[in-house]
């Protein structure tokens, strides 16, 4: 079962590459081990989201160590391992410098559903102010993790964003929803700010309809196929991989 998440996590970090995610080998994703709550996958550091492989993924534990694996990890460690260890019912953080999402954090301005994907974070989006500098000690990834309290995605002003799911496929679609809202609102701004957002019963029944565990996998299958078409080289496991469509959200 480890070497199957390991595939999926390297799987993760190719699609959050390839929608423009990466900064160089900055930003990481976890994933925690299903046999063993306190320990999780994590993205080594020096190299980019891309060049994970399920060779060189490390294993840490809910203090920050490096516990498998001869990778050095992140220093940001604690934004992970203090999430996973507040919140039992996550088991995916991701952490990037998502460029429209920094952008937007810089303005001061409440997302608002200016299109369907912000409307998953309207009045549900933390916005981590406390410091704009790296999360690397324990008592930052602390706060970081009291501000996110019960959502699934923060705001780190002037930084990035942090992303959590069930699953990996739920963090790396909310990671890349967020990123989406960001971008979408930035336009409105530049003409001149929205005038118009989604509201009231509308907004409840599209949240709820796009909200779904069915789509996280999908969409993330689907991602990974499209980099897979693009980049991927005989023999490549992770490519090999077989992924099961979820039909749950369809009635015929």
């Amino acid at each position: 079962m480890s070497e199957a998440l390991r595939r999926k996590l390297t799987n993760a970090g190719r699609v959050l590459a390839m929608q423009d995610q990466g900064d160089f080998v900055a930003g990481h994703v976890t994933v925690r081990l299903e046999d063993d709550k306190g320990r999780f996958l994590m993205k080594p550091a020096t190299i980019g989201l891309e060049e994970m492989t399920p060779e060189n993924i490390i294993t840490v534990d809910l203090d920050g160590q490096r516990v498998g694996g001869s990778m050095p990890r992140h220093n940001e460690v604690y934004i992970h391992s203090e999430i996973l260890r507040a919140r039992p019912d996550l088991n995916a953080v991701i952490h990037t410098h998502a460029p429209h999402a920094v952008a937007f954090s810089s303005l001061g301005k409440e997302l608002v559903p200016v299109n369907n994907e912000a409307g998953y974070f309207y009045k549900k989006l933390p916005v981590f102010s406390e410091t704009t500098d790296l999360i690397v000690t324990a008592e930052r990834g602390k706060a970081v993790a009291k501000c996110l309290a019960d959502r699934n995605a923060l705001l780190l002003r002037n930084h990035g964003i942090v992303a959590a799911g069930r699953t990996l496929e739920e963090a790396v679609w909310v990671a890349l929803k967020l990123e989406r809202a960001c971008r979408v609102q930035l336009m409105a701004e530049w003409a001149g700010g929205p005038k118009h957002i989604a509201e009231g019963e509308d907004l409840e029944k599209k949240n709820s309809r796009g909200m779904r565990q069915d789509l996280f996998t999908n969409v993330f299958n689907y991602l990974v196929r499209s980099w897979c078409r693009v980049h991927g080289k005989h023999g490549d496991p992770c490519c090999a991989e077989h992924y099961e469509t979820d039909l749950s959200g369809y009635k015929g």
